[in-house]
């Protein structure tokens, strides 16, 4: 996520994905990769013209999922093959550029670190447009980047969404692993979450009960892997009551299993990004594999929702 400090007049991202470099790069500066996965979810690109080069335009008209096309002029100033990028984004015809963006990627054992830096003009600007970013789902276009790459490289599926938190790590782990509190703020907006039974270490299940209005939706989870404070994986069904494995009651051709995945990263002494990564486990048939697909929205704003509803409790804590 972006995030705004000390009333900077910048806004900083860092992701790690899981590809090499130039897997990475190409997909940021290939036109026809780049349309697979660029912009908020729901958005697509045309791209018009591209001349990466010092002094080069990336003209690209973006398209709403609402019918609104929005055009947009990138002028790049610095490239650097596999390694670093500078440019202005979000200009069009008579309209001056938002910021400047200054991205460094660097590999690491077969992964690559995303930098990202906005430049406003303002920390007031800097604010803004972080608001702005937010309510337009724009991070979510760095979560489809590392969606697009399992695809192309290890034909996988997946989900990814992050967010950064105002909280030391360790309390942020707690957040996940103590049920009082994961009670608190687990579930979409709207929803209560009453664990039955929580078990939260490697080996361990848990019974959950989750109500929205007048419905109660059981599940469960199985840990996997908990090293603290890093990563907790887990995987997850439903069921009933009495913990028998069931659909989900408002999408039968839900995957019956889900591997979920969460890592946390320290961003500062007290900042840390959480990201999750959630995938098809097991057996999944091919009209379980759809749904998933086409269900990334409604996972988006799911976890949103979840996200928000912790954000509230770690401010509250």
């Amino acid at each position: 996520m972006m995030t705004v400090k000390n009333k900077s007049n910048e806004l900083h991202l860092c992701r790690v994905y899981d590809a090499p470099v130039k897997a990475v790069w190409e997909a940021w500066t290939d036109p026809e990769q780049v349309a697979q996965w660029w912009g908020p979810r729901g958005f697509t690109i045309t791209t018009h013209s591209k001349d990466l080069r010092p002094g080069g335009h990336w003209n690209y008209t973006m398209h709403g999922p609402d019918g609104v096309d929005y055009p947009n002029t990138t002028t790049y100033f610095e490239v650097e093959e596999c390694a670093r990028l500078v440019y202005d984004h979000g200009a069009s015809e008579g309209k001056p550029p938002l910021f400047r963006v200054t991205a460094t990627f660097a590999e690491n054992e077969g992964k690559t670190t995303l930098n990202m830096t906005m430049s406003l003009a303002t920390p007031e600007a800097a604010e803004e447009i972080r608001k702005f970013i937010k309510k337009a789902g724009g991070n979510a276009t760095w979560d489809r980047l590392a969606e697009y790459l399992d695809k192309k490289l290890i034909d996988k599926e997946s989900f990814v969404i992050n967010r950064s938190f105002e909280a030391p790590i360790e309390t942020v782990f707690e957040m996940w692993t103590n049920k009082d509190h994961l009670a608190k703020w687990m579930g979409p907006a709207g929803s209560e979450m009453q664990f039955i039974k929580c078990d939260i270490k490697p080996g361990g299940n848990s019974l959950y009960c989750m109500t929205m209005g007048n419905l109660k939706m059981y599940g469960r989870a199985h840990y996997l892997e908990i090293e603290k404070p890093h990563r907790i994986v887990y995987t997850q069904q439903f069921c009933d009551e009495n913990e028998n494995l069931a659909r989900h009651p408002m999408a039968p051709s839900w995957p019956a299993t889900m591997l979920t995945t969460i890592t946390l990263a320290a961003e500062g002494p007290n900042q840390t990004r959480v990201t999750i990564n959630w995938e098809c486990y097991g057996e999944t048939s091919a009209e379980e594999l759809a749904t998933f697909i086409q269900g990334r929205s409604g996972m988006t704003i799911g976890w949103t929702g979840s996200f928000d509803k912790l954000e509230e409790y770690l401010s509250a804590l």
